[in-house]
């Protein structure tokens, strides 16, 4: 796959910045801190999909992922340069049904049908920006990935954890999970005083994701302001925020409950609000600490030639026995979002998630959180002090039974939407699931990882792959993790 070292679209934001670093450099105090960082995740999968015979459901495959970086700051600016290497190595090339409902089992065929290509490897800029930070304020420049619901860094543990783990990405992620991620060019910007802080964003997304070469901008922008606030006491936090989308890419097919025909007429482009906020607590009680989370948006918008108006919230809670040995933390939850009751109605009502990072949401990545209906209850402990283990369990329903069942995590290429969208047969029951996982920090920098899953497909899965409904995936990842900082000699 040819890579190109720049592009139009990034070339502008890294000459401004290495125009801006040049004279910093050279005017900088002594002996300036340069940083090093490699980051190496690899990852061997195994998916046992739906069946659909006589394509392959049943296969393994190997991810590797390389982040090389180096970052220096100079007094209140800094800079950062990184590039990555992802590879996917023995992609099935049976595992893509040419039923259109059946489609792709599993990622490893959504990775060959990306790439075109069982053994698929590139290399592409990362990220690449210039900064200006004093502590305050701070305004970025050029090549970064980002993350919504994470403006900022709470002190209270519980809260943090569902700042990353329920809160964050749930609209912009870098889609961590897959091999390529996705970065975003453009420019971000915050402003913190005391408890509140104040996050802007503006940019264009890049092509990665399943596509292992992530370099290109895609004809995809977003803007995005959030106000944040964290109480004196630590032990609650809140967020408002918008969120504009706007996805130019008129040649390629839209996903949602209309006709083929229809979708394939309508070149017109989205354009989306999204507004909403979000409130997290903690709080003691007798032997641990109650949580509550409140997570909600509304949107409103076109769809093409649709307009759209959709929502989505999100209620949760949990107990964590903090004066247990090991502190186990049992939670629960129940999510919901709008779907599409009537295609030809000429407004389009199902959620949309935008850019996210879905696997946060949806561990098994068979869904998302569009014309989705989610109730769960998962156990989160730490049975010895580098081991860290959690399972859950999910009851999936379709919102609407008139729209379909989606799965994706965005605009990844210009070849394709992004998202994939299998008819519910006018059934709301979608799978149980059952997961577990163990995330072992063996050293200061290596990680191994396990994962394994198991779907109970119902009547919509039933619908669509008859000859067997339920599903297995697992996977065992090891992660190398190193940084240095070195002083430049005179």
């Amino acid at each position: 796959m040819p890579i190109k070292p720049y592009f139009r679209g990034v070339r502008f934001f890294l000459l401004l910045a290495f125009g801006a670093l040049a004279p910093l450099y050279a005017q900088s105090a002594r002996n300036p801190v340069l940083s090093f960082s490699v980051y190496d995740r690899t990852r061997v999968d195994s998916w046992q999909w739906f069946a659909a015979p006589p394509y392959s459901n049943s296969y393994g495959y190997v991810e590797s992922l390389l982040r090389a970086g180096i970052a220096q700051r100079v007094r209140r600016w800094d800079w950062q340069l990184e590039l990555a290497q992802p590879s996917v190595l023995a992609l099935p090339s049976n595992a893509i049904s040419p039923a259109a409902a059946q489609g792709q089992l599993g990622l490893g065929g959504s990775y060959y049908a990306a790439n075109n290509n069982a053994d698929a490897a590139a290399a592409f800029l990362k990220q690449g920006f210039v900064r200006f930070d004093n502590g305050k304020a701070s305004l970025r420049l050029g090549r970064f990935e980002f993350f919504d619901g994470q403006e900022t860094k709470p002190t209270n543990s519980a809260i943090a954890w569902l700042q990353t783990n329920r809160i964050a990405q749930r609209l912009i992620g870098n889609f961590g999970f897959s091999n390529a991620q996705r970065s975003f060019d453009g420019l971000d910007a915050y402003y913190q005083k005391g408890a509140w802080n104040l996050t802007a964003m503006a940019a264009r997304a890049d092509q990665g994701v399943f596509n292992m070469n992530g370099n290109p901008e895609l004809n995809v922008d977003l803007q995005y302001l959030a106000l944040t606030r964290s109480d004196a006491g630590r032990h609650l936090l809140w967020r408002a925020f918008g969120l504009g989308y706007h996805d130019g890419r008129t040649g390629v097919t839209k996903t949602d409950n209309r006709a083929l025909a229809a979708r394939v007429a309508d070149h017109q482009n989205i354009r989306i609000g999204t507004y909403g906020g979000d409130l997290l607590a903690s709080f003691p009680a007798g032997a641990g600490a109650f949580d509550l989370l409140f997570w909600g948006a509304g949107q409103n918008g076109s769809w093409g030639t649709q307009s759209h108006k959709a929502g989505a919230a999100a209620a949760e809670g949990g107990y964590q026995f903090n004066k247990l040995a090991t502190a186990p933390w049992l939670r629960g939850g129940w999510f919901r979002s709008t779907g599409d009751d009537n295609a030809a109605d000429g407004t389009h009502n199902t959620f949309f998630q935008v850019l996210p990072t879905p696997r946060i949401y949806a561990r098994l990545p068979f869904y998302n959180l569009m014309n989705s209906t989610d109730d769960f209850v998962e156990l989160i402990d730490q049975p010895v002090k580098r081991v860290a283990v959690r399972s859950d369990l999910h009851w999936l329903q379709l919102t609407s039974a008139n729209d379909l069942w989606y799965l994706g995590g965005g605009a990844f290429d210009n070849k394709v939407f992004g998202y994939v969208g299998r008819p519910a047969s006018k059934s709301h029951s979608l799978a149980s699931v059952f997961d577990i996982s163990a995330d072992w920090r063996t050293t200061a920098n290596v990680d191994l990882n396990f994962y394994y899953s198991y779907a109970q497909g119902k009547t919509v899965v039933a619908s669509i792959y008859p000859a067997a409904r339920n599903m297995q995936y697992g996977y065992v990842e090891f992660v190398y993790h190193w940084s240095f900082a070195r002083k430049r000699a005179d």
